[in-house]
């Protein structure tokens, strides 16, 4: 790879944005009661677009946020999609486990756009 090359991936590592958009779909994809869901098709046979418009909508949430979004609002946001999307209730731990991880890859995002 040379040098152009190498500072274009450095900076696309390195930008705020890609990031969180990144961590947003890998916390998604390492979800198993989500990857379940997908898998069985609990939200009809589009059930993998449906996760991506979690994960868009996750996104677009955190993107547009100069403050923190409280872990309960993280929580409600993803029971509520599980249930009403995927018809499923999720009763494992997992969300407020996912919610904890999302707000900490949202206050990185925030810390990186502040520096």
């Amino acid at each position: 790879m040379d040098s152009k090359n190498s500072t274009h991936c450095e900076r696309t590592e390195t930008n705020p944005t890609i990031l969180l958009q990144k961590s947003i779909i890998l916390l998604l994809s390492r979800w198993y009661a989500l990857q379940m869901a997908i898998e069985n098709q609990w939200a009809g046979s589009d059930s993998l677009q449906k996760s991506q418009q979690l994960a868009a909508d996750l996104f677009s949430l955190f993107s547009k946020s100069k403050a923190l979004v409280p872990i309960e609002e993280l929580e409600n946001l993803l029971y509520e999609c599980m249930l009403l999307t995927f018809n499923t209730e999720i009763e494992d731990g997992s969300i407020e486990q996912v919610a904890e991880q999302l707000f900490v890859i949202h206050e990185e995002y925030l810390l990186r756009q502040s520096s």
